[in-house]
């Protein structure tokens, strides 16, 4: 990538998670980055790959992100699971003041047919089969559906965190999934 077409993704980025993707112009990009629009459809074709591209670098930060948090967690299921939660309160604190930027970019791209719209589905469907395998590696009988739990918790812990609705909704939510994590592996 060429440093203008990084200057260019990378004030994107900022401008669309801070102030939503339809609410930004090419032409503010383009001023943020230093570059001509020509630059931009230069290299991005239309605003929409920006989009594209925007998410899919996000996502896949995320990923290394939490792959990296894995990796240190404890070696039981359990702990992993609860590993997620943490790294997504580090991650918000250090890159989501206004919450998922998925779930933000799903609240303005509602379309499938748009070409970002797989990027943000992707990757909601690659956390609920993390939670899912990892429900799975704990044991609870219906791991489907504690990833199902699981993945809700999450989600609405994020949600919760750009709104403000309270103090630490993902440190809540993961005691929640401790709780769900305990009570399905209780027989019945």
């Amino acid at each position: 990538m060429t440093a203008g077409a990084r200057r260019v993704l990378d004030a994107a980025a900022r401008l669309f998670y801070e102030r939503g993707i339809h609410a930004v112009g090419v032409d503010l990009i383009a001023a943020e980055a230093g570059v001509t629009k020509k630059t931009i459809y230069d290299r991005f074709g239309s605003k929409e790959q920006i989009v594209v591209e925007y998410l899919a670098e996000r996502d896949e930060r995320w990923r290394a992100f939490l792959a990296g948090r894995l990796e240190a967690a404890p070696p039981d299921p359990a702990g992993r699971i609860l590993a997620v939660f943490a790294a997504s309160r580090e991650w918000m604190r250090e890159n989501g003041p206004r919450g998922c930027s998925m779930v933000n970019a799903h609240a303005e791209i509602t379309d499938p047919a748009h070409r970002a719209y797989p990027v943000i589905a992707g990757q909601k469907a690659w956390m609920l089969a993390l939670f899912t395998g990892l429900a799975r590696e704990a044991g609870p009988p219906e791991a489907e559906r504690t990833g199902e739990a699981l993945m809700l918790l999450h989600e609405g812990a994020l949600v919760a965190h750009g709104l403000g609705t309270f103090p630490d909704p993902i440190g809540a939510a993961a005691e929640q999934a401790r709780m769900t994590l305990e009570s399905a592996r209780r027989p019945a």
